[in-house]
């Protein structure tokens, strides 16, 4: 094969700021261990329409598939994806090779109001995209009204003020990646508003037909070990739960002195039913930690809220 130092990693991303962001991040860890790198921009479904909520979109590769399709092809070596916009299940011909350092991990309200709260009874209105934050906003603000907020966190701060909305409810990564920090009033306690699986991890997909040599170097240079091991037991989880990005299930695993523990669970659309537990366990079997952790909660009655889930999807 080509001496790796005379190749060209071609990096697929999305168009967004924030995507190119992470795909900058990805190139400066490759060229810091003597890699070349060139950036390759494209448009995906999930940025094409965004007049419809995810869920109506569909769960599997909205911001994803044509970057997959790129890496078959062979137009790119890698593509760089926010980890929790990744499927749950990878198709057998690629793979996920590295996650890099996760960004703190909670979600956050912005406001343009500096002096807004949000209070038990309080009657805001915000703007939010996640089914899993509509979801759990409901669980524990059952008075807030939630509106749909699609698009790139630019595009999003523009509606937030043409709209009226009190706040918008997002990822701190993304907002602290764009360096909007000065607007979160709230950061929300990551023990109640667990996370969506990867939230705030990139993750970098390759075809699995890439040269092995090629392929070791990359994940060498981009893959935080201990960022890996929590997303192997998120990911065996939402996997399991058979979820995706318009699911309302969520999972957070932390590195401790015994191994990993992971808390994760399932919350019903109305707010009504949160099925929530933890477990721990050796990192060594951190994949069938999530896995048995989705077990549980599908037989305390999780597999009934997916049920319910997608009958009303269907209707």
């Amino acid at each position: 094969m080509t001496d790796i130092a005379d190749k060209t990693i071609r990096i697929g991303t999305r168009g967004s700021k924030l995507a190119l962001w992470q795909a900058n991040a990805a190139a400066e860890k490759l060229q810091a261990v003597g890699l070349k790198t060139e950036i390759v921009i494209f448009s995906t479904k999930g940025d094409q329409i965004l007049d419809k909520s995810l869920d109506k979109l569909g769960s599997k590769g909205v911001f994803t598939e044509e970057l997959e399709i790129a890496l078959r092809n062979g137009e790119v070596e890698i593509a760089v994806h926010s980890a929790k916009d990744v499927q749950s299940t990878i198709p057998e011909d690629l793979e996920l090779i590295a996650f890099m350092e996760r960004e703190k991990v909670n979600d956050v309200l912005l406001s343009l109001n500096p002096d807004f709260k949000l209070e038990p009874g309080s009657k805001a209105v915000i703007g939010t995209s996640s089914t899993r934050r509509k979801a759990l906003l409901k669980q524990y603000y059952p008075d807030v009204t939630t509106v749909e907020s699609r698009g790139n966190l630019q595009t999003r701060l523009r509606k937030l003020e043409e709209q009226g909305m009190d706040g918008l409810m997002l990822a701190f990564a993304g907002v602290h990646r764009m360096e909007y920090d000065n607007l979160i009033v709230y950061t929300f306690p990551e023990d109640t508003f667990v996370p969506a699986v990867g939230q705030g991890s990139v993750a970098i997909e390759c075809a699995k037909s890439l040269e092995p040599e090629l392929k070791a170097a990359l994940k060498q240079a981009l893959n935080h070990a201990e960022t890996h091991v929590c997303l192997l037991a998120e990911r065996a989880f939402l996997r399991t739960m058979e979820g995706g990005c318009s699911i309302p299930s969520f999972a957070l695993a932390r590195l401790t002195k015994e191994g990993v523990r992971i808390s994760g669970g399932i919350v019903s659309l109305d707010g009504k039913k949160l099925l929530q537990e933890t477990l721990e366990g050796p990192a060594s079997e951190a994949a069938d930690l999530g896995e048995k952790l989705a077990n549980i909660i599908l037989g305390q009655g999780g597999d009934e809220i997916l049920r319910n889930i997608r009958a009303e999807r269907e209707e």
